[in-house]
């Protein structure tokens, strides 16, 4: 049978598995994320199961490499990305309150451009290419990608072509257009999606370029595949092209990977990393997909994907006090100080100088250090940011030392924004550290780091607990009631839709009063909540919190075995699936018109146009499978009318929407 090497980069860890079809998991391992450098992690991850390949088999004999990541997924929680340039064809302003839009964009600039198109796929203004021209020569030498927008490009994706192909013309930076990611209307959505995909495009780039790096220096020539947020397989090319589709690919991959370690059918997944928890459901061995879009940091993209809840609470989670909701877990990750000491031993003394000051440090206890190189050189830096990245050169650097006035302040946000400069503070792994329940690190930096926590706690006028060890407590409690909390929420959600924002004050009320490690013995009202799902629980950190959590929820408890790669499993198990729809709308009486991907035709008879659509959806669909790395390709053919029926049984003809899906393993190495 063929071996295939699974591989999973998170934001805490780089996993790698050995898999056999016929055998299963056969090793793993894991590494260290070095996001300034990915090729180091993912190399020792490789290296750590590389050298138990079954006897007489050698790497180049590996038939299929594939990965998932939860780069896009956290990139987009910790509102990182490269500076884009968002291109806008026939929107008003007003596009950019809907949506989010403008809150996701921030200080990235936004271009409106005459042009667009009507439903009826007829030109709604010319596309103004003197405009677009300016644009791309104004912002080209700031930005790492274009993002490109048609008004009703879905329905015409010719302006939009148009302003790829100038924008290619005049520089090397990557694009990306509406209509090659949605056949969805919803203009502001499928703007998002389009600015998101184009922002996550240079770190795609970047764990790509390692991995073929490495896969090459080792002499393995298979394929390497990139899972996607429902679950399917893409080619690293096409990966490159469409990032965004790998949002909650490493949730995808754990739904898969999970499926295949516990072999239950119906249960409810959590899988928590360093950065985020992970939850979505399993019915019938399948996983459960949101037709309406991934929702992620709270945007709702139009990427069909794994009906999943990210919340930003893992293992690297920030520890702080928030003013408004007191002490709190999360949702921005930060290195914890048990980890940067390991990796930086020097920084131990400098935390230990900390503790023996007197002195009061607004900062004590965090440090800075840069994550990733640059996305455009110096020239997209501002002077005072520029400042902020030299000054972390060498390596990490204590805020107390690095700030020293609130612009400092601002521009070190700024970088911590673009994902570029991270974070080091307390986290639930350092609580861990300190209570033992976790040993991997440095532990004296984590009871240091604790009190100095203590101490600046108290300046902000915060009445903490008595001493570490009862901090570390109240870490790991927040944790495991943060985690009932999104647990809860997600199973109401999907039972229901009621999301956690309408719960109101009484539900609040009763989901707290649930999860309390001890319920009131003299409370007139039961409020134990029980999920009636087994919970399956996977992820490197569950060990420490799942267990009191399951019996908090009253629920059966699955953490399977190789739980802790369960996501580089899943890689590997998975299969392709690409799904290609042609809409065919009425502009008026007795014609029909076919909206394909090169443009319009228009037919006088409706099944006409449908056999039409269904010959051109069957192409391109199989086009997208084998460009994906299908082989053995099978279809699956769908129609959908919408016909209004008048009093009196008159039936008017809407639009019809013609699907056709692809699907199949991908293609193997010959071994």
């Amino acid at each position: 049978m063929p071996i295939m090497l699974g591989l999973d980069t998170g934001g805490t860890y780089t996993d790698a598995v050995l898999f056999d079809p016929a055998k299963g998991v056969l090793k793993t391992a894991k590494s260290l994320t070095t996001k300034h450098d990915l090729a180091i992690g993912l190399e020792g991850a490789m290296d750590g199961v590389l050298q138990y390949l079954p006897a007489g088999v050698r790497a180049g004999e590996i038939a299929l490499v594939s990965m998932s990541t939860t780069l896009a997924t956290n990139a987009i929680v910790e509102a990182h990305g490269a500076p884009i340039c968002l291109i806008l064809l026939g929107y008003d302003v007003k596009a950019l309150e809907r949506a989010g839009l403008k809150q996701a964009l921030g200080t990235d600039p936004v271009i409106f451009v005459a042009g667009g198109h009507k439903p009826s796929g007829d030109e709604q203004a010319p596309l103004d290419l003197a405009a677009v021209r300016k644009a791309i020569e104004t912002h080209a030498p700031k930005v790492a990608a274009f993002a490109v927008s048609g008004y009703f490009s879905v329905r015409n994706p010719a302006h939009e072509i148009a302003v790829r192909k100038l924008i290619h013309e005049m520089t090397d930076r990557p694009v990306t257009c509406g209509h090659e990611l949605t056949s969805k209307l919803d203009a502001p959505r499928r703007a998002l999606t389009v600015a998101l995909n184009a922002r996550l495009i240079p770190q795609l780039q970047q764990l790509i370029r390692a991995v073929s790096g490495l896969l090459e220096a080792k002499g393995i020539r298979a394929p390497l595949m990139v899972v996607k947020g429902d679950g399917s397989l893409i080619d690293q090319q096409v990966a490159l092209t469409c990032p965004v589709e790998t949002i909650l690919s490493g949730p995808a991959a754990s739904l898969v990977g999970a499926r295949h370690l516990c072999g239950a059918d119906n249960v409810m997944v959590s899988d928590m990393g360093g950065t985020t928890t992970d939850i979505a459901m399993l019915r019938d061995g399948r996983p459960v997909l949101n037709k309406e879009g991934a929702v992620v940091g709270g945007w709702r993209t139009m990427v069909e994907a794994v009906a999943v809840h990210t919340y930003g609470l893992g293992g690297d989670s920030e520890v702080r006090v928030d003013e408004s909701i007191g002490f709190t877990v999360g949702p921005r990750r930060v290195v914890p100080l048990s980890l940067l000491c390991q990796l930086y031993p020097k920084m131990l003394d400098v935390l230990k100088a900390q503790l023996a000051s007197d002195e009061m440090m607004a900062y004590r206890g965090q440090f800075a250090l840069r994550q990733r190189p640059l996305d455009t050189g110096a020239e997209g830096l501002s002077d005072g940011q520029a400042k902020v990245w030299e000054a972390l050169a060498d390596g990490p650097v204590p805020l107390a030392e690095l700030v020293f006035s609130p612009a400092t302040g601002r521009n070190l946000a700024r970088l911590v924004d673009r994902g570029l400069v991270i974070i080091s503070g307390l986290t639930p792994s350092d609580a861990a550290h300190v209570l033992g329940l976790q040993a991997n690190w440095n532990r004296e930096a984590a009871q240091i780091g604790a009190e100095l926590f203590l101490r600046r706690a108290i300046y902000g006028g915060w009445v903490p607990p008595k001493d570490a060890e009862a901090l570390a407590q109240d870490v790991i409690e927040q944790v495991v009631r943060q985690s009932g909390h999104v647990i809860l929420e997600t199973a109401l959600a999907d039972q229901a839709g009621i999301e956690g924002a309408h719960w109101g004050v009484l539900g609040r009320y009763l989901v707290e009063q649930s999860l309390k490690a001890r319920q009131d013995p003299q409370a007139l009202i039961d409020t134990a909540l029980r999920l009636k799902f087994p919970l399956v629980a996977i992820g490197a950190p569950v060990g420490a919190y799942y267990g009191e959590i399951a019996r908090r929820l009253r629920t059966e408890l699955i953490i399977p075995p190789h739980a802790d790669v369960s996501n580089a499993v899943g890689a590997v198990a998975g299969g392709i699936l690409q799904r290609v729809v042609v809409t065919i709308t009425q502009p008026n009486d007795g014609i029909y018109r076919t909206h394909l991907p090169e443009g319009l035709r228009d037919f006088t008879d409706l099944e006409a146009a449908v056999a039409h659509a269904r010959d051109i959806a069957q192409g391109e669909a199989g086009t997208l499978a084998r460009r994906a790395g299908a082989a053995d390709i099978e279809f699956k053919h769908e129609r959908d009318d919408k016909v209004f029926e008048q009093p009196g049984g008159m039936r008017i003809f809407m639009e019809s929407q013609v699907a056709v899906t692809a699907f199949g393993r991908p293609a193997l190495a010959a071994g």
